[in-house]
């Protein structure tokens, strides 16, 4: 059947084509006929194609009634400063209203002079230019209008064809059809770009005159106007002859046109072009850029979600950042930073390990024992290559919110956070996790372990005799004590017949430690990596009476109406109970009064009611101090990012790190005026008195005595054993005389 049908239709047409049946003249008006469709079609196709082009390409009614050009977010303080502009266009939205009318009528005198008076494309000014490109055989004159060149600077590539020019000029008649006059002129002198990074009539204003957009002259309006001919060609600051031709070639336009008087005009074109401000040679990086840097990864990940855009939407972020105590920091940790460089730098040398640092490929190799002779040059390899690093946060316990943060030491030399990216040892640091599990499963601060040698193995099952710090041994020595001396055999011996650590592990988990914790017995001496915000936050679970505050540094977010679109809800959880959390919060009093820490008190004068923990590692590669008061907790490491090299001999927690908290927490409390004030003791807490000696509870016949706080639920029953009658002294035994 369909052999048949195909043979018919070819049979038809040998019909229709033959000359055997046909008179001349009939054939010659088939073969017209047939010509004639053949190209009304093609040509009815290629339209087709044509206009299916340029109206594919358009934009959408949606889009043209929504004017929304890249804008700038803005980051801000607690206390309202700005600390960062985030934008791929610097741009900030003016109002009609508050553009002067010599920006406006430069910008018709030069670009678009019959404005008011077309409807998107200016007739005259095509006919007129479309003359002058045939008469001289090539494009020569355009006759974009400012409503055109919106359209083109909106939402079409500036390449140079047929096709694009006719989307522009459907595009400006439907964006005079939604906008007015007024409002075309707005979004044009917002949108457009200046050059050197002035995107929109306010950043240009800033940029070139440090001024705001109010306050340009009759000369300057010209000159800004002027750039948007060629922004490198015309540029004030690298082409400044060319510019001010530009701008006084403006300006007689102006006057031509009756926009200024004679007056202005004169004392205009003899006015200097009074750009006060340089190009830019690299981005700023604002104020805290370490934490505004954290605060715009976080922007980031919540932009699906709440359905903005950073780098478009023109923000307004309020951070929890206070700038008081980010300088407080910054400072000290300056200071701190060159003392440890010095000793680290001698350290190194002494090791000599300097060569280990020098990239031979560079240097000929007999010119490398005169380099480690030269001071100046071992000292810049040094900083450049071991850099003593740092990682600081300081919250509010009760809220989370991150009051300071600090990175490195330099954010321009390195991008990478520490406080919040990096994993390092904490040392000693991790001992109050040990101790809260044991806490909380009942064993009272006077339950005593020898402080005697052990053995341990850590996670890649190699064996280690570990020793206190200060070389000390002991007998039977309190949990109180263990911890305020930072004794390590009392924590391993802890760990490894009180809580296992698995439990340590599962509490650490629970109060938002999130990294990989190894479940061997060296984990009593903070052999597993933590992050610094991580500790520091957990820390701050003790003066908060359990609660486990998840750390914040973004308060609420707004659209550049004023519009909330996201508002921070504190994300709060009880991980230990309040007592737990008390007795710990009571221990770590200790170290500060009586302890690792009590060179807080002594040295830097720091005597608020607080507690606190070092923590240094193997060969001093690290140091920590954390610590808190029932308003603050804050954190200090240093280090050096390879772990190759060390902070130098005896740089412990207490003796590199602690310095700056101390100094830290006493300006900040006395800067934002902050009281005295004690950890508020919760129900269930008891204080008892207790034998010195046997840590029972006293008899009146124990010789010394002192009182020592329980759980309520936990507290001890049993009395002195050796203290129960009183102390028979023998009168008859002789008395000797030396």
């Amino acid at each position: 059947m369909k052999r048949k049908k195909r043979e018919s239709r070819v049979n038809f047409f040998k019909k229709l084509l033959s000359y055997s049946h046909l008179e001349m003249s009939n054939r010659k008006l088939v073969v017209i006929y047939i010509v004639s469709f053949i190209f009304f079609i093609c040509i009815f196709s290629a339209g087709g194609l044509l206009i299916n082009s340029i109206i594919k390409g358009l934009p959408s009614y949606t889009q043209l009634e929504n004017f929304n050009p890249y804008q700038t977010t803005k980051i801000y303080s607690v206390d309202n400063k700005l600390l960062r502009e985030i934008s791929k266009e610097k741009r900030v939205l003016v109002p009609f209203e508050k553009i002067p009318q010599n920006v406006v009528n430069a910008l018709l005198a030069i670009e678009d002079r019959r404005f008011y008076k077309h409807w998107g494309v200016d007739t005259k000014r095509a006919i007129k230019s479309a003359i002058v490109n045939l008469l001289a055989f090539r494009y020569k004159e355009g006759f974009s209008t400012i409503t055109m060149q919106l359209a083109k600077n909106l939402y079409f590539t500036p390449e140079k064809k047929i096709i694009r020019k006719i989307k522009e000029i459907i595009t400006a008649i439907q964006i005079e059809r939604t906008y007015s006059k007024n409002e075309i002129i707005e979004m044009y002198l917002n949108e457009t770009y200046f050059g050197h990074g002035a995107h929109g009539i306010k950043a240009a204003a800033e940029i070139f005159f440090n001024k705001e957009v109010e306050e340009l002259t009759l000369a300057e309006s010209a000159l800004l106007i002027a750039q948007l001919k060629a922004q490198t060609r015309y540029s004030p600051v690298l082409h400044p002859e060319r510019a001010l031709r530009r701008r006084n070639f403006i300006l007689k336009r102006m006057h031509d046109l009756k926009m200024v008087s004679d007056e202005e005009y004169k004392n205009a074109i003899a006015e200097s072009l009074n750009v006060v401000v340089k190009l830019k040679k690299e981005a700023d990086i604002g104020y805290a850029p370490y934490f505004t840097e954290y605060v715009r990864l976080k922007l980031l990940e919540m932009q699906k979600t709440y359905g903005f855009n950073i780098f478009r939407d023109g923000l307004n972020v309020y951070t929890t950042l206070d700038t008081k105590l980010q300088s407080i920091a910054e400072r000290l940790i300056d200071e701190q930073l060159k003392n440890l460089q010095k000793t680290a730098n001698k350290w190194i040398i002494k090791r000599k390990l300097v060569p280990s640092l020098i990239d031979s490929s560079k240097y000929d190799k007999n010119k490398i024992p005169h380099l480690l002779n030269d001071k100046h040059f071992v000292e810049s390899l040094l900083n450049l290559k071991a850099p003593v690093q740092v990682a600081f946060v300081c919250l509010d316990p009760k809220t989370g919110y991150i009051k300071a943060l600090i990175g490195g030491r330099n954010f321009k030399e390195s991008k990478w956070n520490r406080a919040v990216q990096m994993k390092r040892q904490p040392g000693s640091a991790f001992k109050p996790f040990i101790y809260t599990a044991a806490i909380d499963n009942g064993y009272p601060v006077t339950y005593q372990l020898l402080n005697q040698d052990v053995v341990l193995y850590d996670y890649e099952g190699k064996r280690w005799a570990p020793q206190n710090w200060d070389g000390s041994r002991g007998g039977l020595t309190t949990l109180r004590t263990g911890i305020a001396r930072s004794l390590n055999l009392v924590t391993v011996r802890l760990i490894q017949q009180v809580v296992p650590p698995k439990q340590v592990i599962f509490y650490a988990k629970k109060m938002g430690i999130t990294t990989d914790l190894k479940p061997v017995d060296a984990l009593a001496l903070g052999t597993s990596d933590v992050i610094p915000l991580e500790i520091v936050s957990a820390f701050g679970i003790f003066p908060n009476k359990g609660i486990k505050v998840k750390p914040v540094a973004i308060l609420r977010i707004e659209d550049r109406l004023g519009n909330i679109i996201y508002e921070n809800v504190p994300q709060k959880s009880e991980v230990l109970s309040a007592q737990t959390a008390y007795v710990v919060t009571n221990l770590l009093e200790s170290v500060m009064n009586e302890g690792t820490g009590r060179t807080a008190r002594t040295i830097y004068g720091f005597n608020y009611p607080a507690g606190g923990k070092s923590g240094t590692t193997q060969r001093f590669t690290d140091a920590w101090f954390i610590g808190f008061t029932p308003y603050l907790v804050s954190g200090v490491w240093v280090g050096i990012d390879n772990p190759l090299f060390t902070l130098g001999n005896n740089q412990y927690g207490s003796v590199a790190a602690l310095p700056v908290w101390a100094k830290f927490m006493k300006a900040a409390h006395d800067t934002l005026g902050l009281p005295p004030a004690k950890f508020e003791r919760p129900d269930g807490i008891v204080e008892l008195e207790i034998c010195s000696e046997t840590k029972k509870l006293a008899t009146k016949y124990c010789p010394k005595t002192e009182k020592e706080i329980f759980i309520e639920k936990y507290k001890p029953t049993e009395y002195c054993d050796k203290h129960r009658f009183p102390r028979i002294i023998n009168s008859s035994r002789p008395k000797i005389n030396y």
